[in-house]
């Protein structure tokens, strides 16, 4: 995906965000969030891929703050939430029905709901308080593009490319259906913390690792993945992959600039630049695949 003028603001905001959580010091932050603008001004330029300016921008707000993971409080509370939430999340998706094909729908549309819980998207309401509430309403509502059908049969050696903290705890209902159903799946999470991203600590946290055949990182704090920092083992699971899904915004983002096909991407559009990119309107549920 390009870099839209909208992205610039937005993640000056985020970078405003990821200051406020790591510090009180208002003379650190106005250094942070100058610090951002610096970046912007000397690197960015229409056509450019969008990961290609978010990356140095958070990771210069990094280094100025002195901070390798400012969301780390908002992550636990994530998946906190998630936790307490995911009996009645499986109860939707496993609902004694016995079609694995309609339980994978189901797991799939749950994942997507879950990509929804997101923090700083600028406009974004996060409604961590009403999850429950939230989640049901979702549902009910199913997936604006669905093209799980089409995914069904590309299941034997599957690359999960995770998104945020939280949410994976519902992805996994989407592994265990895989699972059942036969296929290998390789789960790619950040290489380093990077806003609210699942890195190894969480899936070593929450024993993620026994629920896949094996667990790989995209090698770097990078947004998305950055295959210039790639490890061999991702790219050569990403060229032997049956089906690559790739979850959330940020994968999108640096995964549509790349030629990898099937890949299946699994989101909640939360902001128009990315809904007009992949063809959604924002708000909508997608799980859109590119053969």
């Amino acid at each position: 995906m390009k870099v839209h003028p909208r992205c610039s603001y937005c993640l000056l905001s985020r970078v405003h965000q990821e200051a406020e959580l790591s510090t009180d010091d208002e003379e650190l932050i106005q250094k942070a969030i100058l610090g951002g603008i610096k970046v912007l001004n000397s690197l960015y330029e229409p056509g450019m891929s969008a990961a290609e300016l978010s990356t140095p921008m958070h990771r210069k707000a990094y280094e100025i703050l002195d901070d390798n993971d400012p969301y780390k409080s908002m992550k636990e509370l994530s998946s906190k939430t998630a936790s307490r939430f995911m009996p009645v999340i499986r109860s939707h998706v496993f609902n004694g029905d016995g079609d694995d094909v309609a339980t994978f729908k189901r797991a799939v549309l749950a994942a997507v709901i879950g990509n929804y819980f997101d923090y700083g998207v600028m406009g974004l309401e996060v409604p961590i308080d009403v999850f429950d509430e939230t989640f049901k309403e979702h549902f009910q509502r199913g997936l604006d593009i669905d093209d799980t059908d089409k995914i069904l049969d590309k299941l034997s050696n599957v690359v999960y490319l995770a998104d945020n903290c939280g949410e994976i705890l519902i992805d996994t209902l989407v592994f265990e259906i895989i699972k059942k159903m036969g296929g290998n799946i390789t789960l790619v999470v950040r290489g380093a913390p990077i806003l609210n991203d699942v890195t190894m600590e969480e899936i070593e946290e929450f024993g993620i690792a026994d629920k896949v055949d094996r667990v790989l990182t995209t090698g770097s704090n990078a947004i998305g993945v950055r295959l210039q920092e790639a490890p061999q083992d991702l790219k050569d699971a990403l060229d032997n992959a049956s089906l690559i899904i790739s979850k959330g915004m940020a994968n999108y983002e640096t995964m549509s600039e790349e030629n990898y096909r099937p890949i299946a991407y699994l989101l909640k559009v939360k902001c128009d630049p990315v809904g007009e990119d992949i063809g959604a309107p924002k708000g909508c549920s997608v799980a859109r695949l590119f053969e």
